[in-house]
């Protein structure tokens, strides 16, 4: 086995130092095979082999030599000669060389100085650079500085941002960068306090002038509103000429003024620059985030002073600055929005104006539960209107500000429904009742035209006597400013009520209804006044009447903006009238009452007629004739103020009422018995009368009534009750053709009283021993005939 290594390690042995032979005999690099060599440990052969080349070429080189003798001792001869020659030229050289050490020494110092000068340019040059940076970063520094002075703070900043990027790193001059690298916090600490300054004061500015922007504003949407609600008004003429024919009008309805809107108010001016620079420093200082959030706090803080309502003064002073600042608040907030490149967003804005408008919507309802007068509640609730027009022109929605207004309708109009019941009651308290005297045409234009009381167009002659009293103007004066008042409540209610139309219809009923109709009911149920009051009160309620088609309605409809159609339409009037229709005839029973009681009175004197009188009388009873004078006053005051249907109902009625005292007189038990003669008078009484009622009949012209009963048919049971009494055949009664052909009106009850009291002679002393008639004695036979019949009937 050791054998065998050993042959083997030969073999390797023998490949080394051949190969390494012919890499030096090749010329080529043997490091490889030395290293191998070391590698695997075996450097005694590699030296062994590099002896025995070396030896090799030992012998090589003296073969050679042997070879070349010759040739090689001619060439030391030559190189003995190229020794003194190079001696030659080394004495030379040595010579030269001593000469150029000499100049050479001049050169060097002059080199020397060369390159010292070098350097300091180099130096001088590297100073002038570093001298350009600082001059520049302090060129820089005096212009921030300038800047920050002026106010100038975003060019300032630009110029802290250029030092910043460009300079500060390269400022040569440690002291001089730390410098600066100090200042520019500082800088831009002192920039943000300074803008932060600006904006404060400009939110206490901006706070204090809001509510001037807030009360423009408002002005300029009054304004809009008033030159809108007049070319409305121009329309709506336009309209009615139209319909009536007419064309001159047209031609101007239309035209445009353009005075008017050079008259317009300027439009709103507030500067927001403080606003935009700080939130544009802030920005740029990288800090924007922080501005926004620090607008946002102190603008609802100034907003929730706003909200809070002064308790120094009421309401009713501080309403319009108080909705005015909300106002100029919300238009400021608005144009912030638009204008400062993403500061607020519009969910932000919507937020704070929902929270706000439900603050003050709390404040509006507390503020409208404590007012009591229409005026003041009307005046703030136009203010509130327009602010909420206002508002909505800048696009905030403004519905509950608007629900809070139709809330508080009702309350509103119960106010001014009380207000109206106080000054109606007190006109209709102090009224006279006595026809209303006008003396020149425009106190009747006033009274008359301005409220279309009659039914004609027609100026009178003056003095012109009116058939209303006094009231009945200032009455009208009253409802006429309550319409306004309820239309300007119920107008600009933001959509919330389409048809208000039909809304102020119905307070106006409930006005005419509940105020009006009630007080003069009240005055009729009083029974404080007289006939010639009753009768006027009578024509002034029927005044009223017509004025609720010719008037009250049209007014309504034409400050509510509906043409006269709508109004004419059927079931299109108040309900009012129809209640003042029945109130009418309580006051025609009033005055029938009135009439009727002092017939009373009048008729008390037939008691003091003679029923038992001896001789046949000639002329009426003195009741009857003032019967017919108090009558003829009656009928001739009532053609002055009542309707023709009216005086045809007071004239039935109290004819009437004559027709049933006669008939109770006859009836009374203080009436023992009467005769004929007695009869007779009563007759002559009742002629009169029903001469006096087919008169007034006539010349008042009741014919045209068509009236199926006539003033004389009042009569007809006195009537036929005389002619039975004066008849020569009382008994025909019984007939039944008779009795209904002459005697339909009459009662068998009655009859029979009457008919028991009546004797047919008068009564004479010894008056049963005189010579009778034979006429009579068979009246009295037929009329003893008659009672007895009647007593069988009954």
């Amino acid at each position: 086995m050791s054998k065998k290594r050993t042959v083997l390690e030969n073999g390797a042995d023998i490949g080394i130092g051949s190969g390494l032979a012919a890499s030096i005999a090749n010329g080529e690099d043997v490091g490889p095979i030395v290293r191998h060599v070391f590698e695997s440990g075996r450097p005694d052969s590699l030296l062994h082999f590099l002896k025995t080349i070396a030896k090799n070429k030992e012998i090589e080189i003296e073969e050679l030599c042997k070879l070349h003798y010759e040739e090689f001792i001619r060439a030391v001869d030559e190189l003995r000669g190229v020794l003194v020659d190079a001696d030659n030229l080394k004495s030379n050289l040595t010579l030269e060389n001593s000469r150029l050490q000499e100049v050479g020494l001049v050169l060097l110092d002059k080199l020397e100085e060369l390159i010292e000068l070098y350097s300091v340019k180099k130096n001088v040059g590297e100073a002038l650079e570093a001298l350009k940076v600082c001059v520049k970063v302090l060129t820089l520094c005096t212009t921030c500085n300038h800047h920050v002075s002026e106010g100038k703070f975003y060019p300032a900043l630009k110029t802290l941002d250029q030092i910043e990027k460009e300079y500060l790193q390269i400022i040569p001059l440690k002291t001089l960068k730390n410098v600066v690298s100090q200042k520019i916090p500082a800088i831009k600490l002192h920039i943000e306090k300074k803008v932060c300054t600006e904006f404060n004061d400009w939110l206490v500015n901006i706070r204090s002038t809001a509510k001037e922007i807030g009360q423009l504003a408002i002005r300029q949407t009054a304004t809009c509103r008033q030159k809108e609600e007049e070319t409305k008004m121009r329309q709506r003429e336009a309209e009615e000429h139209s319909r009536t024919g007419s064309t001159a009008f047209n031609a101007c309805v239309y035209s445009l003024n353009s005075l008017e809107d050079s008259q317009l108010e300027s439009p709103l001016d507030f500067s927001l620059t403080p606003v935009y620079k700080a939130y544009h420093i802030y920005s740029c200082l990288g800090i924007g985030e922080k501005f926004r959030e620090y607008y946002i706090k102190n603008r609802i803080m100034q907003l929730n002073l706003d909200l809070q309502v002064s308790g120094s003064q009421p309401f009713l002073e501080s309403h319009q600055p108080y909705l005015g600042q909300i106002a100029g608040f919300f238009i400021v907030e608005d144009r912030v929005l638009r204008t400062a490149g993403g500061l607020l967003s519009e969910e932000q804005v919507e937020s704070t104006f929902e929270s706000a408008i439900g603050k003050m919507t709390a404040v509006l309802e507390f503020q409208f539960s404590k007012l009591d007068t229409a005026s003041h509640l009307l005046l703030i609730k136009d203010y509130v209107s327009l602010l909420g027009t206002t508002l909505k022109r800048y696009g905030f929605r403004t519905g509950p500000l608007l629900e809070i207004l139709d809330k508080t309708r009702d309350k509103y109009h119960e106010i001014l429904i009380n207000e109206c019941r106080k000054q109606i009651k007190e006109l209709l308290t102090n009224d006279n009742y006595e026809q209303m005297v006008m003396k020149k045409e425009y106190e009747y234009n006033m009274h008359v035209l301005s409220f279309n009381l009659l039914p004609i167009d027609i100026i009178p002659e003056f003095p012109f006597v009116a058939p209303f009293s006094c009231s009945v103007p200032d009455v009208c004066r009253v409802i006429r400013s309550f319409i306004e008042d309820s239309v300007s409540f119920l107008s600009f209610s933001g959509g919330i009520i389409v048809n208000f139309y039909e809304v102020v219809k119905k307070y106006l009923d409930k006005l005419l209804i509940e105020v009006l109709n009630d007080s003069l009911l009240n005055i009729i149920h009083s029974g404080n006044f007289g006939v010639s009051q009753a009768m006027q009160i009578a024509s002034n309620i029927q005044i009223f009447e017509h004025a609720c088609d010719n008037y009250f309605i049209s007014q309504a409809a034409l400050l509510c903006g509906l043409p006269k159609r709508v109004v004419e339409r059927p079931h299109g009037g108040l309900s009012a009238k129809a209640v003042l229709k029945a109130s009418q005839n309580a006051a025609y029973n009033t005055l029938l009452d009135l009439i009727n009681t002092k017939l009373d009175e009048i008729m008390m004197q037939l008691g003091n007629v003679n029923w038992i009188t001896e001789e046949i009388p000639e002329h009426a009873n003195d009741y009857m004739n003032e019967v017919l004078v108090y009558m003829d006053s009656v009928f001739s005051a009532s053609q002055q103020v009542l309707p023709i249907e009216a005086i045809y109902k007071i004239m039935i009625g109290s004819l009437s009422h004559v027709n049933d005292s006669i008939i109770a007189a006859f009836l009374s038990d203080s009436l023992k018995r009467f005769n004929v003669n007695s009869v007779i008078g009563i007759d002559i009484d009742l002629k009169l009368l029903e001469n006096f009622a087919e008169g007034r009949w006539i010349n008042g012209g009741m014919s045209e009534l068509n009236k199926e009963m006539s003033f004389n048919d009042c009569l007809v049971e006195l009537r036929q009750i005389l002619n039975l009494l004066l008849s020569n055949q009382p008994e025909n009664f019984m007939n039944p053709v008779i009795r209904e052909r002459n005697y339909g009106s009459l009662d068998y009850k009655k009859i029979a009283i009457i008919c028991d009291k009546f004797k047919d002679s008068p009564d004479r002393l010894f008056g049963s021993l005189g010579a009778r008639n034979t006429k009579q004695n068979a009246r009295k036979k037929s009329m003893d005939v008659l009672k007895r019949r009647l007593k069988d009937f009954s």
